[in-house]
């Protein structure tokens, strides 16, 4: 029988840390920019069902809490998920490694072919597909998170004082965050009906 993708998010037997490392080893090695989260998303949640995407959400909204880069603080928050501060270790060594290999050897090659408009151009490009695939993993998992209208008031809220008034990312998340935390408060009729008798 065909497991759901709810038994795999829920595996009976731990992730190898093996498979783990070399799971963001190669997200980390094919992933770009923004578009690291529909990676992300592809190998952590289709692919492997390690976690389905309630836990994919969760894991993914405390990383962008958190100071750093959103797929380093995935891999440790994933990682640690599956097997603790081990699997959290080399999960986060296999999202790094690529990254500061390729970096180094492309800072050297940059310097020295700086002028080069065919260069130049490849990083354009790097980048509109980096923002088109961010786009795309955006609607895949914001249309679960667009169940009321407030929740697109709190998106558009953001988007208009980190765009359109350049208030620091910081403040935003210290005056949205505790808005939105009252907002979604549980209330006390839900927990009397889930109160046990």
């Amino acid at each position: 029988m065909k497991k759901t993708l709810a038994d795999r998010s829920n595996p009976t037997v731990p992730a190898p840390l093996r498979e783990i490392f070399f799971a963001f080893l190669i997200i980390g090695a094919t992933s770009f920019g923004g578009g690291v989260v529909a990676y992300l998303r592809a190998a952590l949640v289709t692919q492997r069902g390690w976690l389905d995407e309630e836990r994919f959400l969760s894991a993914l909204e405390i990383a962008q809490a958190l100071p750093g880069l959103n797929a380093t603080n995935m891999s440790i928050i994933v990682g640690d998920r599956l097997r603790g501060p081990a699997g959290a270790l080399l999960a986060f060594l296999g999202m790094t490694l690529p990254g500061a290999a390729l970096v180094m050897t492309l800072g050297v090659l940059y310097a020295s072919n700086a002028g080069n408009p065919y260069v130049n151009a490849a990083l354009v490009g790097v980048g509109a597909a980096a923002v088109g695939m961010l786009a795309a993993v955006t609607l895949q998992i914001g249309r679960k998170q667009l169940g009321r209208p407030i929740d697109l008031a709190i998106i558009i809220l953001t988007v208009v004082m980190v765009s359109a008034f350049h208030i620091s990312l910081l403040i935003v998340i210290l005056t949205v965050g505790p808005l939105a935390v009252v907002i979604y408060r549980p209330h006390r009729a839900d927990d009397s009906k889930t109160a046990p008798e």
